[in-house]
């Protein structure tokens, strides 16, 4: 993930199967999975066949991604994720899952006031 304040810095998709999705994105797009151990059961990060480089993550609704919500989750490096998740709710969005520990940083999952859902990443 990047730590540039204001880039896209990750995305993901949390869902039930994650393995069955994992499949269809490297039948359908080409990218490669690599596991990433999560105790009892893995996600995964697709990489570039050529480069091996991660550029997305594919992940199972459970454990500590239990709450996240379904569908692509684009993540914003963020200078305070406390900060930018307290500016949200004064915005008019809500705060989704609340600040917590992630990948040595922190992170939050935030709704604005459409309705979209992003994450917010605090390297």
């Amino acid at each position: 993930m990047t730590d540039e304040t204001g880039k896209i810095g990750w995305i993901d998709i949390t869902v039930d199967d994650a393995g069955s999705l994992r499949d269809f994105y490297a039948d359908v797009v080409g990218l490669k999975p690599e596991d990433v151990s999560m105790g009892e059961y893995s996600d995964y990060n697709m990489t570039m066949p050529e480069t091996g480089a991660a550029v997305c993550g594919i992940c199972h609704s459970r454990g500590s991604n239990a709450e996240l919500p379904p569908g692509w989750l684009i993540y914003f490096v963020v200078a305070d994720v406390t900060a930018s998740a307290a500016a949200c709710t004064a915005g008019g969005g809500k705060v989704i899952v609340e600040p917590r520990a992630l990948a040595g940083g922190r992170f939050c999952v935030i709704e604005d006031p459409s309705g979209a859902t992003a994450a917010l990443y605090q390297p």
